[in-house]
């Protein structure tokens, strides 16, 4: 990961990162609330020496009892010390259990010993903390060397008295909420990095380019709650403009090499290529009148449930020879000729990979400017792997939010095992960004104009035969009567009353 990654990481879940860090806090506020408040009270004994006369001798006495002060400190919480203090206080506890709720203080550089005491009491704190200096005072005087008149040595005095504290010292809620609320929020920014690690969906184009040399060609936004094919129930919308982009790029692709041929396909089922297959047909048949739209997915077919076209007779009854491919080829809206998959056989890639699909291929490239396969996904099956070699390339199409890295990694690398070309990467579903606002708020309501195609009466004739053909089906009656999902593929439509162009 790099910086990008953890500043896109924190920016995508900020609110569960401070949404942890509000429970946090408000958790370590609640734990505050329980405990009990603390009080502290603090004496102050002074240590001195009662043996000196010239100044020699009192610098020397100063001396021996700073050496002492230490001493008298750890002295303070011993049981010498505390048992007197249980004693007169009538104290029901035990020298050890009371030694830990007193502190020692000795400053350096002084003769003076400040004794803490800390009770849930506040004058319970002071009356221990007084009887405390005094305890000490006396064990300490009992210790000390006598002088030549028999008085000890060292005498400890106190000097300032303890007071009643007005305020406890503990529990600090403030600092407890602090604390549980900066927990919080690191807990929420490692969950949030944690999940950036581990979550391998595709999600922008940078995961894309981290598995793989292909180009993002396209992006098509997702169109909640809108029903119909996007190029004929929103012509004018972000998602449509997404396939018109895909179509510009490729045309531009090799200007050499035009491409004219192209296998839709993807990693796993469910990523939106028959949808993207069906649009960008569309988006070809804008800038040509020549375009076919071949159902070559013969495990699944639903180019022709989605497009409201008869299906029975198809590519696979052309490539058994029941069929020609006039009688097959059916016109649909947009001017846009759709070839459907016909029936399901029991051996799909021994009939794509055939002469016969060859010489077809052949045959519709001299008949048609544009030819778009929806193929099988690349993983499940091998079909699109024979079906890129018969064409200009492959298309990967992949569903943002939903395809891992590794398998997009895994349907590229198996065209390049194959030598086939990868076209590109089509992401789908991708969430609407702040500009698809310029497209106005009709755009996806499917009450602007379609696209403009021959009258839904208009009948063709065929000059060589003088056979009258099938009627043309209107863009305006295909968005009345077709229904399919723009998400996922394979999900049911009405038909549309498309008709087959059949030789009598």
């Amino acid at each position: 990961m790099d910086p990008h990654d953890y500043w896109t990481a924190l920016r995508r879940r900020w609110i569960t990162i401070l949404a942890l860090g509000v429970v946090g806090g408000g958790a370590a506020y609640g734990y505050a609330t329980t405990l009990a408040p603390s009080y502290r009270s603090t004496s102050s004994v002074f240590v001195s020496t009662t043996q000196g006369e010239t100044t020699t001798e009192l610098v020397q006495g100063s001396t021996f009892s700073q050496n002492l002060v230490r001493s008298y400190g750890r002295l303070a919480t011993t049981p010498a010390v505390l048992e007197p203090v249980i004693a007169r206080l009538g104290l029901d506890t035990t020298p050890t259990a009371l030694a830990r709720a007193i502190t020692v203080d000795t400053p350096l550089d002084t003769v003076i010993i400040d004794v803490s005491v800390t009770d849930a009491s506040p004058e319970e704190a002071a009356r221990l903390s007084d009887a405390v200096s005094d305890s000490l005072a006396d064990v300490a005087g009992e210790l000390a060397p006598a002088s030549a008149s028999g008085a000890p040595s060292i005498s400890l005095t106190t000097v300032a008295e303890a007071q009643v504290p007005r305020a406890p010292i503990a529990p600090n809620t403030r600092l407890i909420a602090l604390t549980g609320l900066l927990a919080g929020l690191a807990a929420g920014v490692l969950y949030a990095l944690g999940r950036q690690l581990l979550d391998t969906r595709i999600r922008t184009e940078r995961d894309v380019e981290r598995v793989t040399d292909a180009a993002v060609i396209g992006q098509v936004q997702r169109r909640d709650r809108a029903t119909g094919i996007t190029l004929l129930a929103a012509p004018r919308g972000a998602a449509a403009e997404g396939y018109r982009r895909i179509r510009a790029n490729l045309e531009f692709a090799d200007v050499d090499a035009p491409i004219r041929s192209l296998a839709v396909t993807s990693a796993l089922p469910g990523e939106g290529k028959t949808t993207t297959a069906v649009n960008l047909a569309l988006a070809l048949a804008e800038h040509s009148s020549r375009v076919l739209l071949v159902d070559a997915d013969l495990r699944r077919p639903t180019v022709a449930a989605i497009t409201g076209l008869e299906g029975a007779v198809g590519l696979t009854t052309v490539l058994v020879g029941g069929a020609t491919l006039d009688d097959a080829v059916q016109e649909w809206a947009g001017g846009v000729h759709v070839l459907p998959a016909g029936a399901v056989p029991p051996n799909p890639n021994q009939l794509l990979g055939s002469a016969a699909m060859a010489a077809l291929m052949d045959d519709l490239r001299g008949r048609y400017e544009f030819i778009v396969l929806d193929t099988p996904p690349i993983l499940p099956a091998a079909d699109a792997l024979t079906l890129a070699h018969l064409t200009d390339g492959a298309l990967v199409v992949t569903r943002v939010r939903a395809t891992r890295r590794a398998q997009l990694a895994e349907a590229v690398d198996a065209l390049d095992a194959v030598h086939a070309r990868t076209l590109g990467v089509v992401l789908t579903r991708v969430a609407p960004t702040r500009h698809s606002s310029y497209y106005g708020p009709d755009a996806e309501t499917g009450t602007e104009d379609l696209v403009p195609v021959a009258p839904a009466a208009a009948v063709a004739t065929d000059a060589s035969r003088g056979v009258p053909l099938a009627p043309v089906v209107s863009a305006q009656s295909a968005t009345a009567r077709a229904s399919g999902t723009d998400a996922t593929e394979g999900a049911p439509a009405t038909r549309a009353g498309g008709s087959r162009t059949r030789a009598r």
